[in-house]
């Protein structure tokens, strides 16, 4: 699939005049794999490719284009290439993309859905964009409580959604009942009433749950889909196995963008100044603790100046520190995500990790050691940085462990902040540690 994402960006640069070959390449791909090779080009040639697209293909692939690169395409566009755009959009892809419109466009697109895909949407929008509520799916098969097993069955030579093993079960006033499965029902007497086969074990999940805890409790269950109901049990739609993909991969995306303090929804050829303001929020913070850093190492300047082997090694203690820190802290944010950590286990945590650091620090402290004592033929300069090696180590692994559980309760982004407050920990403390120990061993 990669070399045909590739095989279209080539078209879609070189050939941009061309509608023809640019549709017949589209049409061997799915939407998301022409939105990624749209956002792989220049805006200027984007616009133009945009134009040769078929107006039927052109709001599946919006709806998966990432939010900034969306928002850089609409702008381009006039109102009537707009109203031609969203003439059959649904709630579900409103709901996508809401985010990335203006209230303007937002309300071309109300005006244009069926009152039942209104009412989607007004139900969804309610709910914020990390929970289930926001991103139900309205296909379902749904049956009344009191019918029998034949007519069920009926339902089942309709058109069946995807992800669909079961009937979902409401009673008069379209509360959730419960769920009978299609090998049940199956196996079933025509004129058992559908009530009767319910399964016990299908649970429900509620609408104000967090994305990730659904796809868990989803994958938990064993079933491919389940349904989702609100504070008065009231059966509101269903979150499938192909959502619960799409979150774990969006999860995944977000932290790795959020590593180099990017944001997922980021385009490749944003505008120069967008994408320079917003690396440089992040540069900036990095230069403030780096300066940070510096103003300790001045402190024992005097140090420096007399014994110029510390300087030397000052980047040995800095990387040690850095790396043992960002191994825990890796671990501590994967444990965090998937709800591992908690009050009762975070002391044996931090004292498991603490005995973890002990004993590195000790290992490596003895081989840098040795390694000193035979570069600078100097016993007391081995001992030093083995004992800033020991101090630095641990100092990182009480960090890397406290450090992201503390910015979880302050409801920070661990993954986005972590790596940058770890880093001016370890230094500092690397830095204090082996040239204190320095000044008083030394000189």
């Amino acid at each position: 699939m990669h070399s045909q994402v590739a095989a279209l960006i080539e078209t879609l640069i070189h050939d941009e005049h061309s509608p023809e070959s640019i549709n017949k390449a589209i049409s061997e791909l799915t939407p998301d794999d022409v939105a990624l090779a749209l956002e792989s080009i220049p805006l200027t040639q984007r616009r133009q490719a945009w134009a040769n697209i078929k107006q039927a293909n052109r709001l599946d692939i919006l709806v998966e284009m990432r939010g900034e690169s969306r928002q850089l395409l609409l702008r381009e566009l006039d109102d009537s290439e707009i109203e031609a755009l969203f003439t059959d959009v649904d709630a579900e892809d409103l709901l996508e993309i809401t985010d990335s419109l203006p209230d303007r466009l937002v309300d071309i697109a109300l005006k244009q859905m069926d009152n039942k895909q209104r009412e989607y949407y007004q139900q969804g929008i309610v709910y914020n964009d990390d929970v289930v509520g926001r991103w139900i799916d309205h296909e379902l098969l749904i049956a009344s409580q009191s019918i029998r097993a034949s007519e069920a069955l009926r339902l089942l030579k309709k058109n069946t959604p995807d992800y669909t093993d079961m009937v979902y079960l409401v009673n008069r006033t379209g509360r959730w009942v419960g769920c009978v499965k299609f090998d049940r029902l199956f196996k079933a007497q025509g004129h058992e009433p559908i009530s009767s086969l319910i399964d016990e074990d299908c649970s429900f999940i509620h609408a104000d749950t967090e994305l990730t805890k659904a796809a868990e409790q989803l994958e938990r269950s064993s079933l491919s889909a389940l349904p989702v109901v609100d504070d008065n049990q009231i059966l509101l739609g269903r979150f499938h196995a192909g959502l619960a993909m799409e979150t774990w991969r969006l999860e995944h995306e977000a932290q790795q963008m959020s590593t180099a303090g990017l944001n997922e929804e980021s385009d490749l050829f944003a505008p120069v100044k967008r994408s320079a303001a917003t690396r440089g929020i992040w540069l900036g913070i990095n230069l403030l603790t780096a300066f940070l850093a510096s103003a300790f190492i001045g402190l024992f300047e005097a140090t420096l100046q007399q014994v110029v082997a510390l300087a030397v090694l000052m980047p040995v203690v800095a990387s040690m520190g850095g790396i043992a820190g960002s191994q825990t802290l890796t671990l501590i944010v994967r444990g965090l995500a998937l709800g591992q950590i908690t009050r009762s286990n975070l002391k044996s945590l931090l004292s498991k990790e603490l005995k973890v650091g002990g004993l590195n620090g000790i290992l490596w402290a003895i081989v840098i050691g040795v390694v000193t004592l035979w570069w600078f033929e100097s016993p007391m300069l081995g001992m030093v940085i083995g004992l800033a090696i020991i101090v630095n180590i641990i100092m990182a692994a009480l960090s890397g462990v406290l450090i992201p559980v503390l910015l979880d309760k302050l409801r920070i982004d661990p993954a986005l902040s972590g790596s940058v407050i770890l880093t001016t920990v370890t230094d500092i403390a690397g830095f204090v540690a082996f040239l204190g120990l320095g000044t008083l061993l030394l000189i």
